[in-house]
């Protein structure tokens, strides 16, 4: 607790012809202590009611936060101030001790919101290494936060920039593809020119994550007779191909070995639906054998009540309603993307085109140093197995390599991403993002892999995750619940600053924890116009008060149903070389 002397009365001081507020919450405080210097950050302003003097009793709570030596800074305390010490105000001399230093390490983000001639400098090791997470509203300047961030991290076409950096966004909405485009490199499940499809193999998947996307809810037995054909299945490919690294005896189901999901469907099918015949019912009743390149079940003669032959297969599992959303599945067009991957997706025999080195190749082995993810085509009941196999292909592919070249120990890898409170949710029973999430924050810092986690709801993040993140980020917020969520999360004993999160401008955050070197009220930089996400409000003023032009509704509708936002209703076909010979036509005349 600090009391402010009667001559600060008016709140303002005039220092080296500088003019400083007084008493602001979020600005620092220095205390010397000898040779060394401490240095604080205000969380609390207030006065006693009963105070006697022209200053009205005001004190203020200061939170230290590090100390200096001579022109060195650095977060934590050797000593603790006494009763009675003096307490200054932290001039810009002294703030350019604390963010004036220089290194590889150091990445500006923008300035202090005080004082716009002190740059704000990060950590970039401990940003990533230790994890972070971007929080804010709607409209709080979230996404163009990420934008400049990233810019800042890699800084292109900079002699001092970082053309090695390893970053993966996962972006939902499709905001970033073009405020990036200069050094990332965009996957896509609806490809539009320039960009790249993306491919995710279901066989790299988990056989849970897996079965519960293509066969619903499976009881114990249903479960077994699925993945014990799997087991098969992929047992049967390491014996044709082989495998480098991959001994057949620690063969699992949830070894990343590719198998047919075609050939799979079609053998449980023709299993459960089967008919037999002759004394030992052991002749299959076969009338039409089906395809199953083509999903067509195999047809048997239907079996005969009274003990008659045909019979029905005593053995069958019960999981034909099971098969049958496997075969919808494998039909839906949506699904595509995970379900018929390309040059990933394997024969009926399970010999592929691509293994998965070609895909972290392309993911991660490429020369721009950002690859963005475009979900925005995947359909919700996918997307949290969708990222969830995503991750844990990158964790899993760079954990095992961790002693290699192409680690994360050697060259780390951060995982960006947005709109985390879509798939990192608290619920009892984690989903497959949020548990290898879970493990990359409390893992990840040993093998390279870091986390930036960006929400506008950190309230429905899991507690978990966000306790893990190690510098925060905190932009406008209004909601209690995600303003009491920050507070929890908030690396440092800060909790009022909470209290300015309501208030704070767009594109300004409140930026503490490891990679910070004081908590502090920053405005980042904004990125130029071209180069900020498409996240902006749109102008309505502007658009309503524009002369209505020509529209053509069946445009839309051609989007809607291509899930497309480029698709036409028309192809327009232009005759240019026809124009070419009328031009020359008139000039010969």
């Amino acid at each position: 607790m600090v009391s402010l002397a009667e001559s600060l009365a008016s709140g303002i001081a005039l220092i080296a012809g500088h003019m400083y507020r007084v008493a602001q919450v979020g600005s620092f405080v220095r205390i010397p202590q000898g040779y060394q210097d401490l240095f604080g950050i205000v969380s609390e302003v207030g006065a006693s009611a009963d105070a006697k003097g022209a200053s009205g009793g005001r004190w203020m709570r200061v939170e230290l936060a590090g100390e200096s030596l001579g022109q060195s800074f650095e977060r934590g305390l050797s000593q603790l101030p006494s009763i009675n010490d003096a307490v200054h105000i932290v001039t810009e001399s002294d703030l350019k001790r604390i963010y004036g230093s220089e290194g590889q390490d150091q990445i500006a983000i923008g300035t202090l919101s005080s004082s716009e001639s002190i740059t704000v400098k990060l950590s970039l090791d401990a940003l990533v290494t230790r994890h972070s997470a971007v929080l804010g509203s709607t409209g709080s300047g979230k996404s163009t936060t990420v934008a400049s961030l990233l810019r800042s991290i890699v800084r292109p076409n900079q002699p001092d920039g970082a053309p090695a950096a390893r970053i993966l966004l996962l972006d939902l909405h499709g905001e970033y593809t073009h405020a990036l485009a200069d050094f990332a490199r965009v996957y896509s499940t609806t490809p539009q020119p320039g960009e790249k499809p993306l491919y995710v193999p279901y066989w790299a998947l988990q056989a849970k994550d897996l079965l519960d996307f293509v066969a619903g809810g499976l009881s114990e037995n249903q479960e077994i007779a699925f993945t014990d054909k799997i087991q098969e299945m992929k047992a049967a490919a390491l014996a044709e191909a082989g495998f480098p690294g991959l001994d057949p005896q620690s063969l699992t189901v949830d070894s990343p070995v590719p198998f047919s999901l075609k050939q799979c469907w079609y053998d449980l099918i023709d299993f459960e639906t089967r008919t037999l015949e002759g004394p030992q019912r052991d002749r299959p009743a076969l009338e039409q054998a089906g395809s199953a390149e083509d999903l067509v079940p195999p047809r048997y003669t239907p079996a005969m009540p009274g003990g008659a032959p045909p019979f029905i297969n005593q053995q069958a599992k019960g999981i034909r309603r099971q098969l049958n959303l496997m075969r919808s599945r494998l039909l839906d067009r949506r699904f595509d993307f995970i379900l018929h991957p390309g040059p990933w997706e394997p024969a009926l025999d399970g010999s592929v085109q691509h293994d998965l080195d070609k895909l972290l190749e392309d993911w991660l082995g490429h020369e721009k140093p950002v690859t963005i993810l475009d979900l925005s085509g995947v359909p919700s009941s996918v997307l949290t197995t969708l990222i969830g196999s995503i991750l844990r292909i990158v964790y899993e592919a760079l954990y095992w390599s961790r002693d290699k070249a192409e680690g994360g120990v050697y060259r780390p890898l951060l995982v960006v991403m947005e709109e985390a409170h879509r798939y990192l949710t608290g619920a009892k029973e984690d989903g497959p993002a949020a548990e290898v999430v879970k493990r990359i924050a409390k893992e990840g810092r040993k093998y390279g892999i870091g986390a930036m986690v960006v929400s506008q709801r950190p309230a429905e993040v899991d507690e978990t995750i966000l306790s893990q993140c190690g510098t925060i980020l905190a932009l406008r917020l209004s909601n209690p619940d995600d303003r009491s969520r920050v507070k929890g999360a908030l690396p440092d004993n800060l909790g009022g600053l909470v209290d300015l999160l309501p208030v704070l401008r767009t594109g300004e955050a409140i930026v503490t924890g490891e990679a910070a070197r004081l908590p502090v009220r920053c405005r980042v930089t904004l990125p130029r116009p071209d180069q900020r996400p498409k996240s902006s409000d749109p102008e309505v003023s502007v658009a309503w008060a524009n002369k209505r032009v020509a529209e053509g509704y069946d445009r839309v509708v051609a989007s809607w149903r291509a899930q497309n936002t480029f698709a036409v209703a028309l192809e327009l076909e232009i005759n240019r070389v026809q124009v070419v010979d009328e031009a020359e036509k008139r000039g010969q005349e």
